[in-house]
């Protein structure tokens, strides 16, 4: 330093406080940008440390000892640089949040994100990110943070150039990994035209990644995007601005990675006949099949139809008027290209790895899968299979058999319809190429973990902050000499990254967890399985591999939890909370409380009960309840309560005297939900679960009963209002303390206080079931086999759509039991016509 000396950066200075005067105004940070572009930052400047003063002399010294920048100027520079800081980190934090509730939902809790409320959040996270990321990266630049301003006597300008070396590497990373866990969460869906809308890969998620590529290029092209093809050190790029650059553009190439995927996985699958177009080719084989005249299934030693599994692009086809056909003449014994259906499966079943569930019976569900998609195609499959399905519901001890075989296929569908997963098999070295490009995601995410943690400590060092600032004042051509200040927080950049980190790391474990113990990779090892055994080849992959495979299971491939809600409209004893609930619920319009319980074996029995004796004595349709009454003198005396004007009424009217029945016999604190418990107990327990889950598909799936839907929904209303009303003041003076005395006093209240029909009759069906001279087991029975039968009776519908949003949610007892039926070859309900089917006749 000497006299009116002024070495490079100290003319920057100079220049840039002189031309701020000869402006006379304030100038923003936009102004600074194309000004430092003509002044060309001295390159030494993002290396000096700022806690140094630096004499700037462009004029005389001892003036320059004596110039002090304005406190109000100081203030307001202060007060600039931390609103836009804290800004930044508001919208990163935001950002996170959003972020995690995406892959919360997206990976975790499937079953809610189809809700209107997740739906709004997805669009709101997906909205808003552009230009919450655009804003964010715009100030990171060389820069972007440099600050003029002329004070307010028009004579002193205060100027600062500010830097960050960690900062725009984390800003950076943070919106990849955004976009990476967008990617993740988003489902890319190959259907047929017939089945609905086509979900494409996204291309706006290719659109933001090479968006947000060109702003990190473009903003730090000096430091890290020309450090990015580098690997040794230079005197412009030190090992930490590297390593900077190689972590932040690394999540760029995985990005592009997935996206590729996806879309590949699209077009194949599209145009697959194993996915894609596989209900035109299922419905024109069953045609063929059944011209072909082979016979059904008579018993488990014998072979069931020849549904197909798997292999289905592997043979030629041609178009039919009625759907696709395998062009060649073809019989599945000696095939030997790679198709494989289920009598084959049969056929080599102990020849297969063993498992639970069994190999045979995971490829009926997905045989059943390819079936029930034909139905959401609308096609005329209800005869598919008849003789062969019914043999399988014939027999005793076999419904959690059933039940489990039912629930693997709606799972195939949940699959297929609301993820990503099937495209991936439409190669069958797309779903390790997926494994891989997640492990590679994994890896990273190790890495750039462990390098934070590093450079964060070399920062955290230099001060807990982002941006450190050197700031100049100039007055009648006197610079003062230079001052520091360091804004933000560091924890503001490590917290989010490592928090979106984690998740990208939650979300690929999950893909990786998802691909490994699917349903659809346990089909395709037992299908390579067949297919090397009838040839007589040996096994391409280890058999214990197989066999760890096929035993591998995980809670979040399983969509349906086992559990159905229950509601009632008679609540005996509401709480403070249920009270307000209720307020709530009727003030928003919401439905009633509920509650989610496993469904016990003893639904399981009665509703198969209930399934084979209407195969035995109505010719395989089943009643509105009429049916299971009229097979007992006792029973017929209750016909009257089947004589509703609707299903709706006959539900309630059935669900009140259940519940006064249940008053009046409560569950004793030793009865069980297992095999062990008495017979009486085992109906108690089915007639109870059931009516109380008739009465939750009232209010919670209204669209899935035969009514209209705000019929049913209505009606329940008006019930659970008239209900609530008179047991108000039951609730103040608290329920009496016996049994007998508590159903005296409910029976009286609502009889006497009842201004509904459906309340009243209720009310009289629940007294003659008390009343009933046969006691308390036939009761049990007799409701047992009446909410079998309704339960049975409400589910075919060819409410398509309802089901589907069904299966999107997990899965509902209804829909199990309604594609159940399809199967069964009951479509519809007696006296109704369906325009898909009836029951009938088949292979």
């Amino acid at each position: 330093m000497g006299d009116g000396s002024c070495n490079a950066l100290q003319v920057d200075a100079c220049l840039l406080l002189h031309m701020a005067s000869d402006l006379h105004k304030p100038l923003s940070i936009t102004w600074v940008r194309p000004l430092h572009a003509q002044l060309d930052l001295h390159p030494n400047y993002g290396s000096m440390d700022p806690e140094s003063p630096t004499g700037i002399i462009c004029s005389n010294a001892a003036l320059q000892k004596e110039l002090r920048c304005p406190s109000l100027a100081v203030a307001a520079f202060y007060d600039t640089m931390e609103r836009q800081v804290w800004l930044g980190n508001a919208l990163l934090l935001t950002g996170t949040a959003m972020t995690g509730v995406m892959v919360g939902i997206g990976s975790y809790g499937r079953r809610y994100r189809h809700h209107r409320f997740t739906r709004f959040i997805f669009l709101g996270a997906n909205t808003l990110f552009l230009p919450v990321i655009s804003y964010v990266v715009s100030t990171l630049g060389d820069n972007s943070n440099d600050y003029v301003n002329l004070h307010k006597d028009r004579m002193t300008t205060l100027a600062a150039l500010c830097d960050s070396v960690f900062h725009p590497c984390m800003i950076i990373t943070w919106a990849f990994l955004f976009q990476i866990a967008a990617i993740n969460t988003t489902s890319v869906v190959a259907i047929d035209s017939r089945e609905g809308r086509r979900v494409r890969p996204p291309p706006e998620l290719l659109l933001k990644g090479v968006w947000i590529f060109y702003l990190g290029a473009s903003i730090t092209k000096k430091r890290f995007f020309h450090g990015l093809f580098r690997f040794s050190p230079s005197e412009d790029h030190g090992p930490l601005t590297l390593i900077c650059s190689k972590i932040m553009f690394t999540p760029f190439a995985l990005l592009c990675a997935k996206i590729w995927l996806k879309c590949y996985s699209f077009g194949k699958a599209r145009k697959s006949f194993a996915l894609g177009r596989n209900p035109d080719l299922v419905f024109g084989y069953m045609q063929q099949l059944q011209q072909q005249g082979r016979r059904g299934w008579n018993g488990e030693d014998a072979l069931p139809p020849a549904l197909l599994v798997m292999g289905e692009g592997s043979r030629k086809v041609e178009k039919q008027p009625w759907g696709y056909v395998f062009s060649e003449t073809w019989t599945p014994a000696i095939d030997s290209a790679g198709l494989v259906t289920l009598d084959r499966v049969w056929q080599l079943d102990k020849r297969l790895p063993t498992s639970t569930p069994k190999p045979k019976d995971l490829c009926l569900s997905f045989s059943l899968f390819k079936l029930l998609r034909c139905r959401f195609a609308r096609y005329d499959l209800a005869n598919v299979g008849l003789k062969f399905f019914w043999s399988l519901l014939l027999k005793d001890g076999e419904h959690d058999r059933v039940f489990r075989v039912i629930a693997d296929e709606l799972s195939f569908l949940n699959d297929y319809y609301y993820s990503s997963l099937a495209v991936s098999y439409s190669r069958c070295l797309l779903p390790i190429l997926s494994i891989l490009i997640s492990l590679l995601s994994i890896g990273y995410c190790v890495v750039a973990a462990y390098f934070i943690v590093v450079f964060a400590s070399q920062v955290h060092k230099q001060g807990r902050n982002q941006i450190h600032c050197a700031f100049w004042c100039n007055k009648l051509q006197v610079v003062s000499k230079s001052r520091s200040k360091r804004f933000g927080s560091l924890y503001f950049d490590v917290i989010p990254e490592f928090l979106l980190l984690i998740l990208v790391l939650i979300a690929e474990v999950r893909d990786v967890t998802s691909y490994i113990c699917s349903n659809w990779t346990k089909v395709a090892l037992i299908c390579h399985c067949v297919k090397t055994a009838a040839l007589q080849h040996p096994l391409g992959v280890p058999k214990w591999i197989v066999s760890l495979l096929l035993q591998c299971r995980c809670k979040i491939t399983n969509h349906w939890d086992e559990k159905i809600g229950q509601c009632s409209v008679l609540v005996l004893q509401p709480t403070a909370r249920t009270t307000l609930v209720s307020l709530l619920s009727r003030l928003f319009h919401l439905p009633d409380q509920k509650t989610r319980v496993e469904v016990p074996e003893a639904v399981k029995v009665c509703v198969m009960d209930a399934l084979r004796s209407a195969a035995s004595s109505n010719g395989c349709q089943v009643g509105n309840g009429t049916t299971s009454l009229h097979r007992s003198q006792v029973g017929q005396g209750f016909l009257w309560a089947c004589n509703g004007k609707s299903t709706s009424d006959t539900i309630l009217t059935w669900h009140i005297a259940t519940s006064i029945l249940e008053v009046k016999h409560p569950f004793r604190h030793d009865d069980q939900e297992h095999g062990s418990s008495p017979v009486s107990d085992q109906h108690k327990i089915a007639a109870t679960h059931l009516s109380r889950y008739c009465a939750y598909l009232m209010t919670w799936s209204p669209e899935l009963l035969p009514e209209e839907e705000a019929w049913s929904k209505g009606l329940y209303e008006a019930v659970k209002e008239d209900t609530e009303h008179i047991l108000a003041d039951r609730a103040m003076s608290g329920p009496p303390f016996t049994a007998e005395a508590e159903y005296q006093d409910l029976v009286k209240l609502l009889s006497e206080g009842s201004n509904h029909s459906v309340v009243k009759n209720g009310v009289q069906l629940g007294k003659q079931l008390v009343e009933l001279v046969e006691g308390e087991e036939t009761a049990w029975a007799i409701l047992a086999g009446f909410w079998a039968e309704m339960i049975l009776y409400i589910a075919p519908s060819n409410n398509l759509k309802g089901h589907r949003k069904a299966i999107a949610r997990g899965g509902e007892l209804i829909t199990l039991l309604w594609a159940l039926l399809f199967h069964a070859g009951i479509v519809s309900r007696p006296g109704e016509t369906d325009g898909a089917a009836t029951a009938g006749g088949g292979v």
